[in-house]
């Protein structure tokens, strides 16, 4: 009956939730979120400075995340660097005396709090130069002192953080005439402070709650309910149509949260006191450094030269096919899964291909890249920062888990890693490091070890798929390398055009056409060896493996010789394919990290493919691998291996020190779920089609995350639906799947007629992009060139 349930259950949801559908309604969507969001920036303020200045919430662990924005964490010389020639004022009370040393120390964390608390405290540090002036009401010495700046020959602060409330309160008891006085007194500096902000930054700080159970006898007057009241009265009074003042919210709002921690009732805990410093660095130096993972306080970067030519190029494609018309007669052809090495032979297409199908494709792509520009470059939707717990983590891990063994089906076929088993292992991972890196997972290091794991899984895929494609079939072809590397590229071409981002920025892509440029080169150099070839000789196996050993003493002598490696990959123009911000050290860390993985790979598909001819394995369905003695020796040996790895990636305390052993030891645990899953006969016979689903677009997932997924180039996260994080994950999540799944297939299609068959056409189609490679290059370097020129007389200007 159980049985009976979960088959109606299965295809009941799979009659009425079709892909086309669920693309038609991520389609509805997009259009309805951009519609809400843009509306919502019109008719409700823009300003990302107002969101980080005014509201927010805490994470966790005082992580405080602004409304709508991401916070930058400044280092010292970012914040040194931000601040250099500027000269800044904290003027207030003891309270602002506190922002004030939380500030400093962003640039100098060795400052310490000394000296005469009611006295001025100076600030020096190279040429940058911060104050703290000590005016604990709002009276006529704190508007002689703006006068001063104002119509004196004081030089005037390029920053001014201003707040006092308190002593007014304490020294005149609460009474309401000191409130009147307050406002009073604040309409007589209100239009200076005006004047003031017409040249410089000037921030009113709102005064923080107390926790009135602790505090002193001579602090009992200072309520919430004085302090809200107060705060009204700078809010009414300093809030002018101009609107030149800022008001600095956001460490009030921190403060309601964790006041009761606060020793005294009246200045903030340690927990807190860091918000309000941040916020205003934040304010003050994203608009300058423009931090990729700072975007309050920032505008949408303008369009670079390649960005204006591919927005040129695809709306030139709509208008032809807006021209031509729509066919409605094209159908998406399915092409082989490259990065496993499989092959199926294409359908066959009768007379000429409809010039509307790739024109229609490219029409699709456009509209998508116009969504990746929205999410991840304008000031459309709203980015947040990630914050790991292992409950993110975990909770979604275990609800994909249930769902891929609620659609286990039977395999069409039963031998090790067949086609079915690697697009699941594919799916279950990638579905892995997406959760990965949306929860913010690289912080806890047992987690990130194990993921460092599942990338190397992905590229013991690639060398075992290779291999076995060329070994068993020896097509060295030149369609076949074109129909891999723009299987692979496509997509990150074009979003390094549309995103104004390097090829290494996405990482695996680069790796992976390396690898398969390297096993192919292996198999196809002289002497071409494959199995047809060494069934008949010991001899040829041997050759083989000597070419794999050769093989690997490459890898060692490139491993262990850092300058060669960066002698051969910095020269132009093999360095714009490899280099990230102007080095080549990211490309460095990320192949020497799983360097051995790809001839793990295939050292592991020739034994496999010599074992299985040598009719050593049993993959009958139900059957298991080997003997049953064997078999059971080895499962226990593979779970041992298993759990010892996991244990030893759970005890890693540092980064560093685990990836310099992950090379090495990263296989144990490959090989180990390898043999668990194909061991047992009935493991071999099933699958789960849910990962299997996702496996075959598991490279457009990976690549599509950065920007449409998460945001800020993978520093963030999305936000569609603003105050509700569940219902955002749904949502983008769902839109996320579908644009993966649809480039997928505008990638085969677009393939079909990129790629022809016939080598004539085939090789002016490859001369055709190779001047365009060229011409970008070159333009890029022109455009660098006059950058650097302008940088340079803006320098010695």
């Amino acid at each position: 009956m159980a049985v009976l349930a979960y088959s109606l259950g299965k295809r009941e949801i799979n009659q009425y939730f079709s892909i086309k559908n669920a693309k038609l309604l991520s389609v509805a969507a997009v259009v309805l979120l951009t519609v809400f969001h843009t509306a919502s920036r019109h008719y409700g303020g823009d300003d990302t400075c107002d969101w980080l200045l005014s509201s927010g919430r805490f994470l966790g662990d005082n992580v405080w995340q602004p409304y709508g924005c991401m916070l930058h964490k400044y280092k010292n010389t970012e914040a040194k660097f931000c601040l250099r020639e500027k000269r800044i004022a904290f003027v207030g009370d003891s309270r602002i005396r506190q922002l004030f040393y939380s500030f400093i120390r962003m640039m100098n964390p060795e400052v310490k709090e000394v000296g005469n608390k009611h006295e001025n405290i100076p600030f020096v540090d190279g040429d940058s130069t911060v104050d703290f002036l000590w005016y604990a009401e709002v009276n006529n010495s704190l508007k002689e002192q703006l006068m001063l700046w104002t119509e004196g020959s004081a030089s005037k602060p390029h920053v001014i953080i201003i707040g006092a409330a308190t002593w007014s309160i304490k020294l005149h008891n609460g009474k309401s005439e000191a409130l009147f006085q307050y406002k009073a007194n604040l309409t007589a500096i209100s239009d200076t402070l005006e004047k003031l902000a017409e040249h410089s930054e000037v921030y009113w700080v709102l005064q923080d709650p107390v926790y009135e159970d602790v505090l002193s006898d001579s602090r009992k007057m200072i309520t919430n309910e004085q302090i809200n009241l107060y705060n009204e009265a700078a809010v009414s009074t300093l809030n002018t149509s101009k609107k030149k003042v800022r008001f600095l919210e956001a460490s009030r709002q921190a403060a309601m949260e964790t006041i009761s921690q606060s020793v005294d009732g009246l200045h903030l805990p340690e927990s807190t006191r860091d918000v309000g410093a941040t916020v205003l660095m934040n304010s003050m130096c994203n608009k300058i450094l423009k931090p990729i993972d700072g975007s309050c306080c920032q505008s949408a970067p303008p369009l670079s030269v390649l960005q204006k030519i591919a927005a040129g190029l695809f709306l030139l494609s709509i208008i032809i096919f807006l021209i031509l018309g729509y066919s409605r007669h094209h159908k998406s052809r399915h092409l082989p899964d490259v990065e496993s090495g499989e092959e199926k032979k294409p359908p066959v297409v009768v007379g000429q291909l409809n010039p509307k199908g790739p024109l229609m494709a490219i029409c699709k792509m456009s509209l998508i890249m116009l969504y990746f520009y929205l999410c991840d470059r304008a000031d459309i939707f709203m980015k947040e920062q990630k914050f790991y717990t292992h409950s993110t983590f975990f909770i979604p891990l275990i609800y994909i888990f249930v769902l891929g063994i609620f659609y286990s089906e039977n395999s069409k076929e039963t031998k090790l890693l067949n086609r079915e088993q690697t697009d699941e292992w594919k799916g279950w991972m990638q579905l892995v490091i997406l959760i990965y890196h949306f929860s913010g997972a690289s912080t806890f290091i047992p987690v990130y070890m194990h993921v460092r794991v599942l990338v190397a899984a992905y590229l013991f895929q690639t060398g075992y798929g290779h291999f076995s494609f060329f070994w068993l079939k020896g097509d060295f072809g030149i369609y076949r390398v074109c129909q891999v590397v723009f299987r692979l590229n496509f997509l990150v071409v074009v979003l390094c055009l549309v995103m104004d981002r390097p090829y290494q920025f996405y990482y695996f892509v680069p790796l992976v056409t390396f690898w398969f440029a390297v096993i192919y080169a292996t198999m196809a150099l002289w002497p071409q060896i494959l199995q047809k070839q060494a069934n008949g000789s010991a001899f040829w196996n041997l050759a083989l493996l000597l070419k794999l050993l050769g093989l690997l003493l490459f890898i060692c002598f490139f491993a262990y010789s850092q300058e060669l490696f960066e002698a051969v990959f910095s020269l132009w123009p093999v360095s714009k394919l490899f280099e990230l911000q102007g080095s080549i050290h990211e490309w460095w860390f990320r192949w020497k990290l799983d360097r051995f993985a790809v001839i793990n790979g295939m050292l592991f598909a020739f034994i496999y493919l010599v074992l299985q001819k040598c009719q050593l394995l049993s993959e009958s369905k139900g059957e298991p691998l080997f003997s049953n003695k064997i078999s059971n020796c080895l499962l226990f040996v593979s779970v041992v291996s298993f759990m010892t790895y996991s244990i030893w990636a759970s005890g890693c305390k540092n980064k560093s020190e685990c990836n310099e052993m992950h090379p090495y030891i990263s296989v144990v645990q490959i090989l180990a779920f390898i043999l668990i899953r194909n061991i047992p006969g009935y493991a071999r016979s099933l699958y789960s089609s849910f990962f299997a689903w996702f496996g075959k677009i598991s490279l457009e997932l990976f690549i599509c995350q950065y920007h449409i997924w998460l945001a800020a180039d993978t520093k963030g996260i999305l936000v569609l639906i603003p105050g509700n994080p569940t219902l955002n994950i749904i949502v983008s999540t769902f839109i996320f799947v579908c644009v993966a799944h649809e480039i997928s297939q505008i990638t085969n299609d677009l393939a079909q007629v990129a790629i022809p068959k016939e080598s004539g056409p085939l090789l002016k189609r490859l001369l055709g992009a190779g001047v365009f490679l060229v011409l970008v290059l070159i333009l890029d370097k022109a455009i660098q060139m006059i950058k650097h020129r302008f940088l340079k007389q803006d320098f010695c200007s």
